[in-house]
């Protein structure tokens, strides 16, 4: 036998498989490798050596309003590490500069003082100016151009009004945008919701490009850097972290060419070969990512590409916070034909995309493909909504998927977390 164990929440859930029906473990080599450095000298050698750009204290000399965007409490970014050897960057350069932090919260829920506390620690949230991006608020927001899809660009006005924009955030595999970090600190981070539904439309979600890992050709990908050029962001800095939230790399300069090089420096390490088997086990990475089921479709992308047609993912999210999305749930309550909903976002026009169609229309992308039990802390009947079948447990969930294939011996595939691979 075999011991497995997966991340759920803040702690592990384990279980003990058969070698002989395992057909494989995927995991990402990030935890095999050894900076060799602490993670506050990874950060500063990279602000001390930056990608096509000036140094950060350059840039601020001159400079009066000076914005950071920062992650918001969805995002595991070691921000304790990173936004105070940036704000001393930007101090050391112009002790004078007006500096607000603004939190990139995209279409996620509001981030609240607690979780500002629990991501940049007390003294930050109690000494620096903190804004909260609404991306319903129009008043906040203003329009810079146009996309190359077509769609308005708007942002936050405090950003457009900034003499200097930089951002924070971290590299991991994104299951449409290809990666996360660099440009999509302005879109979808700072963005007006109308902008963002612009650019996750069915179109561009069912594009073959719009995939974990790919960038080049990525209709998405290609508006969020247009987004980022026109907004000006002038500065990122942009971490690799592992299954411990540590930083392990660090890349900082340009919003482009310094988050290409994260990128590829996480490619190198995460790309794993996928083993299609009849059942796939996989996680959302534990929190803060597994807080809802919203958010734990990424990790699903990860098994889908293992999972045979016809096979059962396995999921592990404790969405303790519920659903994540009021229309992603309402979606589902109201439309229980999946392929009827699947080919109605795809035919949807650009502008006329509804709040979180892209994550609706993935997830029915995902049970088309395979049955999916869901093991987490939300309501049964919420997961059900879902089509989805509620486990209390890795035991459970076997049993449920076996009986289901008709088959005690069905292979099974293991990918402890699920956002941080990219399996091909």
């Amino acid at each position: 036998m075999m011991k497995i164990s997966l991340p759920y929440g803040k702690e592990k859930l384990t279980a003990d498989l058969d070698e002989s029906i395992l057909n494989g473990v995927l995991v990402s080599q990030i935890e095999n490798y050894d900076p060799q450095k602490s993670q506050i000298d990874i950060v500063k050698e990279a602000l001390l050596n930056p990608v096509d750009s000036p140094g950060l204290r350059e840039l601020a000399k001159g400079k009066k309003k000076v914005v950071i965007i920062a992650s918001d409490h969805t995002r595991p970014v070691p921000s304790k590490i990173i936004m105070p050897l940036m704000l001393a960057e930007i101090r050391a350069g112009n002790p004078n500069a007006e500096i607000t932090i603004l939190i990139a919260t995209g279409f996620h829920r509001l981030t609240t003082k607690e979780e500002m506390i629990q991501k940049f620690g007390e003294a930050i949230v109690e000494k620096e100016k903190i804004v909260v991006h609404d991306s319903g608020d129009a008043d906040s927001l203003v329009k810079i151009g146009t996309l190359p899809s077509g769609g308005e660009l708007i942002i936050n006005q405090l950003a457009e009004e900034a003499d200097l924009l930089v951002s924070e955030g971290f590299i991991e595999p994104h299951f449409f945008a290809g990666f996360s970090g660099g440009r999509k600190s302005v879109l979808p981070g700072i963005a007006s919701r109308v902008t963002v539904l612009a650019n996750h439309c069915g179109e561009f979600i069912a594009h073959p490009k719009a995939r974990t890992g790919c960038i080049e050709g990525n209709p998405l990908h290609t508006d969020m850097l247009y987004a980022a050029r026109a907004a000006k962001l002038a500065f990122v800095v942009n971490v690799v972290i592992n299954s411990e939230k540590d930083v392990i790399h660090a890349m900082a300069g340009d919003c482009g060419s310094a988050h290409a090089k994260g990128c590829e420096f996480l490619k190198s390490l995460c790309r794993v070969k996928a083993v299609p088997s009849d059942i796939v086990i996989t996680s959302n990475g534990g929190y803060p990512l597994d807080q809802n089921i919203y958010q734990a479709v990424k990790g699903m992308t990860a098994a889908e590409a293992a999972v045979k047609l016809g096979g059962v993912i396995i999921m592990l999210a404790k969405s303790n916070d519920g659903h994540g999305g009021d229309s992603f749930f309402k979606t589902f309550k109201d439309e229980k034909n999946i392929e009827v909903m699947s080919e109605r976002f795809e035919k949807t026009p650009r502008n006329e995309t509804i709040p979180d169609q892209w994550e609706a229309q993935i997830l029915a992308r995902i049970l088309l493909k395979a049955k999916v039990i869901y093991i987490s802390a939300a309501p049964a009947a919420m997961i059900r909504e879902f089509q989805m079948t509620p486990a209390k447990d890795l035991a459970e969930a076997l049993s449920e998927a076996r009986e289901y294939l008709n088959n005690d011996q069905a292979r099974i595939t293991v990918i402890p977390d699920g956002v941080a691979v990219i399996v091909e």
